[in-house]
């Protein structure tokens, strides 16, 4: 066997015949000219409708977060702008039509790429309609998971949320990813459906001769074989049962809700169970914008969002753009490292207008929906900045502000921007990328992205001691909050709720349930003393035992 590692994002140990998911088809000619450019281009509309037909009979054949994200990728391959640009490229440069699905498609994941952070995750999603449309005009089988007609460990280059929403758990037994992090779609999937999976395993896709895999979700090992290897599936926990309070074992109180980015997200953590939102993403509103949207169209957009959480939390968090996510009516310019520039909260010392128009359509969404909202700033760095910001909240008729703490420096004063605010909540994803100088994209920094990193764990602890001390609440809306085994540990470090993919929230409230918060708080001090992610995992699970 050859033996490669990479980061375990979902526990448990499995073994059996390989399954190789399909790489995309081959990059489209630009050649040769259609002799019909029109009637080239009438092409397209009918092969995206056709594609999102197959994703919505998938979506109906599911329930919950999987039906979200099949309706959400079908949604995403009728996007006028998409069809409609590559309808363009095709009469304007004579280009076929499989080639400008190509090329438009490439356009938009550039642009997503370009925002960072969440909004760059969702490149993947365009690449795989891309990928779904040109196989339509092809009349060929879309790339992706194949048929399995056994148990198999199913082996891929990365996993588009749509390849996996609707998964068959019983012939699945663990999944491996040469790109991707722990972070992605693909480790919450596989947490959700109790299958071992390994992310950023290089080279895996290098041995064309293996027929075998045994994987350890755990370590991040995987050995291949050319010889049969026995199946062997993972011991999988009884079903979860969750009574929908986010507390635990002894009675304190951790709310577990859901991070968000579209109505269809909110129904499906709603379904889930989350008992709120704790992560309002509102960029969807702003994206395909060359103006910026209207105070009432805004507010139309937030509503649809907030309703199904009447009466229950919503935290919203304000337009997250910049430099590094470039939103046409914003026009920032170039800088040297827009990561590091002008963007989130920094754009509104500016441009404060933008950011008090989106707060009174929010309030607006808040009466119109009678969700409980509080509304927070991304990319904050001092007290200073949290303070402008909560005066600006609370002009705008809301009663509650927060900010994400989600820079180091904002981290290291977490006293005196507590004192400033309502609460906070950590974004882990972005805060392990500046803790650790790791672009959280790329697959061969993914160890130090991982959320088990005690040095990220003791940021967290610095946050949480100061909301103890000062009685505020702290939440934890990284998607760090959606693996069971750390919940516990997030909770035993002072997060007061968990924010997570709506897939998540069950076993997560249930894991809560399982153990006293002292023991989560002993559970806790061995993380953190631990010298690596690997043995901070080791240490907890035996905190635990």
């Amino acid at each position: 066997m050859s033996r490669l590692t990479g980061v375990g994002v979902s526990s448990g140990r499995a073994s059996g015949p390989v399954a190789r998911v399909a790489d995309p088809l081959p990059e489209p000619p630009a050649t040769p000219a259609p002799t019909d450019p029109s009637a080239e281009a009438a092409r397209i509309r009918p092969a995206a409708d056709a594609v999102a037909e197959q994703l919505f009979q998938r979506a109906a054949r599911v329930e919950g977060d999987a039906k979200a994200v099949l309706e959400t990728t079908a949604a995403m391959a009728m996007d006028p702008a998409l069809i409609s640009q590559a309808e363009q490229q095709v009469t304007t440069r004579s280009l076929p039509a499989a080639r400008a699905v190509f090329e438009a498609a490439n356009g938009f994941a550039d642009a997503l790429r370009a925002a960072g952070g969440y909004m760059a995750e969702r490149a993947r999603d365009v690449q795989d309609v891309r990928d779904r449309i040109i196989a339509e005009l092809h009349g060929v089988t879309p790339p992706g998971v194949p048929e399995l007609e056994r148990p198999s460990v199913l082996l891929a280059r990365d996993l588009a949320p749509a390849d996996t929403a609707d998964l068959d758990p019983a012939l699945v037994l663990a999944l491996v990813t040469e790109e991707g992090g722990p972070t992605s779609h693909t480790a919450i999937l596989a947490r959700a459906l109790g299958i071992p999976a390994v992310v950023a395993v290089r080279g895996v896709l290098g041995s064309p001769d293996a027929i075998g895999a045994v994987v350890d979700g755990d370590s991040g090992a995987v050995e291949l074989s050319e010889q049969d290897v026995p199946v062997q599936a993972a011991e999988r926990a009884a079903a979860v049962e969750w009574n929908g309070v986010g507390e635990t074992a002894d009675g304190e109180p951790v709310k577990v809700v859901a991070n968000v980015g579209s109505g269809a997200d909110a129904s499906a953590a709603a379904a889930a169970g989350a008992q709120g939102v704790g992560l309002f993403r509102t960029e969807f509103c702003y994206l395909a914008a060359d103006d910026e949207p209207g105070v009432e169209t805004q507010r139309a957009a937030y509503h649809e969002v907030l309703a199904p959480f009447a009466g229950k939390p919503v935290v919203v968090r304000t337009l997250d753009a910049g430099a590094d996510k470039p939103l046409a009516f914003l026009d920032m310019g170039d800088e040297p490292n827009p990561a590091l520039g002008v963007r989130g909260l920094r754009v509104a010392f500016d441009r404060p207008e933008v950011l008090d128009r989106q707060l009174t359509a929010i309030a607006g969404a808040a009466a119109d929906s009678g969700a409980e909202v509080s509304v927070m700033a991304p990319m904050v760095a001092t007290a200073a900045e949290a303070a402008w910001f909560a005066e600006r909240v609370r002009a705008a008729g809301l009663s509650r502000a927060g900010v994400m703490i989600e820079i180091p420096a904002a981290a290291l004063s977490a006293r005196e921007i507590l004192a400033a605010v309502d609460f906070v909540s950590i974004g882990t994803n972005d805060l392990a990328q500046y803790v650790f100088a790791a672009d959280r994209m790329a697959g061969a920094l993914a160890e130090l992205n991982d959320p088990w990193q005690p040095a990220l764990l003791r940021l967290i602890e610095m946050i949480g001691r100061a909301g103890r001390e000062l009685g505020k609440p702290v939440g934890v809306c990284g998607e760090a909050a959606s693996d069971p085994l750390l919940a516990g540990v997030l909770a035993g470090l002072g997060a007061t709720s968990l924010s997570m993919a709506g897939a998540a929230v069950p076993a997560v409230g249930a894991a809560l349930a399982e153990h006293p918060m002292a023991t989560f708080q002993k559970a806790a001090e061995a993380a953190l003393a631990a010298a690596d992610p690997a043995k901070a995992r080791e240490a907890v699970r035996t905190a635990l035992a």
